[in-house]
């Protein structure tokens, strides 16, 4: 043999063996879809779980800066250690001499934001020896009506052994009975933005002595259209207030609008640096490739094999949450559900009962997504894909809440959407995917055919799940991943349990695609344009 065929036949080894080893790395790198995971790096956390045992993170080791009864208070309700976000807030404000500092905290979800700043509030009142004659003096806003029970039921335990009075303002509750609690007086008042602006510019209760302003999910809020009323209500309450802005992701309108509401320097706590996974280290991630036909055989099939696991699955449209709830009970699950069409009073006496449960079955939609705390939920499964990578991060931020605590989240991804993968990477947002055998998931095609074609009410209800999930890809803004036209309809109709294709006019589809495109952006700019005008002003009168 030559000398340049042996160097040929070296390279190529030396080739063979660099593409073994990058294979067995990639079946390593992936996980099998087992009921429970095993942990990765054990020694690793094992090191870094000693390093955190040397430091004294216990409620008792601030005892010096926070009051007795806020104490007490918090461990009746079984808190010994504070969580990161905790610390870092309690320490910074409560430490300052004047305690009024504004602030705004970036954390994960399920990092404790709530209890954080419902120790600060009322560390603040007390402070200031704020007197329950003297009014409201502090009022909470968060996005959604069960975050404001939640955060409501949090400040009742916490004012367990305090004189001050805590009323709740929201929609589908009576009006004139917040009126009579407001008027008699509340220290700390916990609303969503319209409805307390609608009491601030019409019910005569007294907040000018108002000491301080929160604002919980503020990125939700922004993101869902309320900065109007949210810069109504900055121009109605007291400028000489403390403001604490707390949120788990950030966009430019955000950023507007922290430079608004707070005019002055605010601390900063949680930046979280950019290489740093963006959710919460209990979390065990992964996604599955499925064919739409074959999505609710899949979940069949998952669910079938977990009914002693606490599950959530997210939809995409009311609708959606709605058939699959009927089909699933007809199939002999036992389930609950809850979306935005839902009364009020149905949605907390859910909210309430899967809270109790130990294991059971949530079907939603996003409004179930942010700032809910449901402890001991095992699985997040996304049936449906989210919006964007900061809707994924606030759908499995219902698992793996608070230190120490474990869970697993799996999105259900067509083959035409891996590339939503990629920008879960840029948000830091790492994925494995889980493996399984297709002969292990249940063909239950027929059986589902054969119930939407004999049971009327059923078929209906699949007839609008169908259009609901069409009308939502069509709405989707990430038109790089979730194209409507690359929805193969007779599959879709498939996955429905129709046995012929539906009929979609795409172009139809396409056409107001382009156009909910074109008023999302109008509508960004609009607010953006919206907060500059005002920081101009502030800078003109200044």
């Amino acid at each position: 043999m030559s000398t340049k065929a042996k160097c040929i036949e070296i390279e190529n080894v030396a080739l063979r063996k660099r593409n073994m080893k990058r294979k067995l790395k990639q079946k390593m790198s992936r996980e099998k879809l087992p009921s429970e995971f095993n942990e990765n790096n054990k020694t690793q956390q094992k090191a870094e779980s000693a390093k955190q045992e040397s430091i004294d993170h216990s409620f008792e080791s601030v005892g010096g800066i926070i009051s007795e009864k806020t104490l007490k208070g918090i461990y009746d309700m079984g808190f010994k250690n504070m969580t990161e976000i905790q610390e870092k807030c309690i320490l910074k404000i409560l430490n300052d001499a004047n305690r009024s500092r504004d602030i705004v905290a970036m954390a994960k979800t399920g990092s404790g934001k709530t209890l954080a700043y419902l120790i600060l509030a009322v560390e603040q009142l007390v402070h200031k020896k704020f007197s329950p004659e003297l009014g409201t003096g502090c009022i909470v806003v968060c996005p959604s009506r069960e975050i404001c029970i939640q955060t409501h039921q949090v400040m009742q335990e916490l004012l367990k052994y305090y004189d001050f009075t805590c009323a709740i303002v929201i929609g589908g509750c009576s009006r004139q009975r917040e009126v009579e609690k407001l008027s008699a007086g509340a220290t700390f008042v916990i609303g969503t933005p319209g409805r307390l602006l609608d009491h601030l510019e019409k019910t005569d209760f007294q907040f000018k002595k108002l000491k301080c302003l929160i604002i919980d999910e503020f990125d939700r809020i922004i993101d869902t259209n309320l900065h109007r009323e949210m810069m109504q209500m900055l121009r109605l309450l007291p400028g000489k207030r403390q403001t604490m802005i707390f949120g788990a992701t950030r966009s430019k309108l955000t950023s507007a609008f922290v430079k608004v509401a707070l005019p002055n320097r605010p601390i900063c706590v949680g930046k979280r640096d950019k290489v740093e996974e963006a959710t919460v280290e209990g979390l065990q991630q992964g996604y599955v490739i499925c064919p739409v036909e074959k999505r609710f055989h899949f979940l069949y099939t998952f669910l079938r094999s977990n009914k002693q696991k606490k599950i959530m699955v997210f939809f995409s449209s009311c609708a959606s949450v709605k058939f699959h709830t009927e089909l699933l009970r007809v199939l002999n699950f036992s389930l609950l559900s809850i979306h935005g069409k839902q009364k009020q009073q149905k949605r907390t006496e859910t909210y309430h009962q899967f809270r109790e449960e130990q294991c059971g079955l949530l079907l939603c939609t996003d409004v179930a997504a942010r700032g809910l705390d449901f402890s001991g939920v095992d699985w997040i499964v996304q049936y449906d894909p989210p919006d964007d990578p900061n809707e994924y991060i606030h759908r499995v931020g219902r698992t793996a809440r608070g230190e120490g605590t474990k869970g697993n989240a799996l999105l259900i991804l067509q083959p035409c959407e891996k590339r939503f993968l990629q920008h879960l990477k840029q948000a830091s947002v790492f994925v494995k995917q889980f493996k399984f055998s297709w002969n292990k998931v249940a063909d239950i095609q027929d059986r589902l055919e054969n119930l939407i074609n004999n049971e009327f009410f059923l078929c209906i209800s699949a007839k609008e799940a169908f259009t609901g999930y069409v009308r939502a890809y069509e709405s989707h803004h990430m038109k790089d991943v979730f194209n409507v036209r690359s929805l193969n309809i007779a599959m879709v109709s498939k996955s429905f349990g129709f046995r012929t294709p539906l009929h979609v006019d795409l172009e139809e589809c396409v056409k107001n695609e382009g156009l909910r495109s074109v008023s999302r952006k109008k509508q960004i700019r609009k607010q953006e344009n919206t907060f500059i005008q005002i920081q101009s002003k502030k800078k003109i009168r200044a």
